[in-house]
């Protein structure tokens, strides 16, 4: 996707999500939010969603608010990208998923994936973002940028 086109479509994500979410308080209806959003608004996110930190299982994520097919149920800290990104607090752009160590395929059409930590206002990881494609390489700087300023303005505040 053109640079360009891509930066405007993640800028009216933005403008869009901020308006609709605006004095929401309630962390699920944000996420099933977001994930329609940007899932409606790409034609390259071939599955879009959150994987929740479990308060009940310490380290561990399970699915969450997603569009597209069926989802891994739980992910350990650590484990494939998803759990990659809860245990650094770090966003992982994975071109080739195959290729990343201990990668979890949920499903194997999947060639290229971004994930991104979902901070609270309290500084704490509640979630990640999960985006698949199908492409591989689809993911690049603008994407990473793009989304962690989006999560951080609905998440964080």
């Amino acid at each position: 996707m053109q640079a360009e086109l891509k930066k405007s479509l993640y800028a009216d994500a933005l403008k869009e999500l901020v308006s609709i979410t605006e004095g929401e308080t309630n962390v699920t209806a944000l996420m099933a939010t977001v994930a329609c959003i940007l899932s409606e608004k790409f034609d390259y996110y071939f599955w879009t969603g959150f994987y929740v930190v479990d308060p009940a299982k310490e380290n561990e994520l399970v699915v969450g608010p997603y569009q597209g097919t069926l989802g891994c149920l739980r992910i350990p800290f650590g484990r494939g990208v998803c759990g990659a990104a809860a245990s650094t607090l770090e966003t992982q752009l994975v071109a080739d998923v195959h290729a990343f160590p201990g990668h979890i395929a949920c499903d194997s059409r999947t060639n290229s994936e971004i994930v991104v930590p979902v901070i609270n206002g309290d500084g704490q990881l509640i979630a990640v973002l999960d985006i698949d494609s199908v492409e591989h390489g689809s993911f690049d700087e603008t994407d990473r940028v793009s989304l962690e300023t989006l999560m951080q303005r609905i998440f964080a505040q």
